[in-house]
């Protein structure tokens, strides 16, 4: 048995831990709201599990849980992502504003970045982050339970090299959180958009971005964006 897989069995032990004491957290009654017989709610069953493809933790595999919603960017996806932005990221000062798994951020740190803010309001995606980052002993992470556009709000102006935002393909935060994004990038830093549609050209230069790689695969647009000034150069 090779040493990553007895390391994921072990990240798989700590994260089961987290998220039962995730799920068994207290939750307030809503004010105003009518007693009703308590239902059970479906735990969610089994883990996927996602490989860190390069740098310090390459070939590491590590579980994660099955959530609603939750959309793991594909393997085929990242590598073509950090082939765009080059193998080394040492120095890099970067922020995921909608972590979920954490395959982004913990794949930039695994390539030498320098500091990797992890920011997801789910609870029980924050306690297997923070295992995560613990196992791996990633002490350039730093997990954030809260919400990723007002995280990138409160970044000094250009300060992030790298802005990774993969939102929910359902909700409304993409204008938002590139808007956010534009002020928070550094003047030669890149922004990494992950949505269900291309944008265009015409959306992103009223926001101060342009595109600079584009790609399909299946149902996502990953889209490499930068600074108009950068990419005017």
């Amino acid at each position: 048995m090779s040493r990553s897989t007895l390391r994921g069995s072990a990240i798989t032990a700590e994260i089961r831990k987290a998220q039962a004491a995730a799920a068994a957290a207290p939750v307030a009654p809503k004010k105003g709201a009518k007693d009703k017989p308590a239902a059970a709610a479906a735990a969610p069953k089994g883990a996927g599990e996602i490989r860190i493809i390069g740098g310090q933790w390459k070939r590491t595999r590590l579980p994660v849980a099955q959530r609603p919603g939750l959309r793991p960017t594909p393997d085929r996806v990242r590598e073509t992502l950090f082939n765009w932005l080059g193998q080394d990221l040492s120095g890099w000062r970067c922020l995921d504003a909608f972590a979920g798994t954490g395959a982004l951020g913990l794949e930039a740190a695994s390539r030498g970045a320098a500091s990797v803010q992890l920011v997801e309001s789910d609870a029980a995606l924050v306690a297997q982050l923070q295992v995560l980052q613990a196992k791996l002993q990633a002490s350039a992470v730093r997990v954030q339970r809260g919400d990723g556009v007002a995280a990138l709000k409160q970044a000094a102006p250009a300060s992030v090299d790298l802005v990774l935002l993969d939102p929910p393909f359902d909700g409304d935060l993409f204008v938002p959180a590139l808007q956010a994004a534009a002020k928070a990038v550094a003047a030669e830093g890149f922004v990494y958009l992950e949505a269900p549609r291309a944008w265009a050209d015409g959306e992103l230069t009223a926001m101060g971005l342009a595109v600079h790689r584009h790609l399909k695969a299946g149902a996502v647009h990953a889209h490499l964006l930068r600074p108009l000034a950068a990419a005017a150069v």
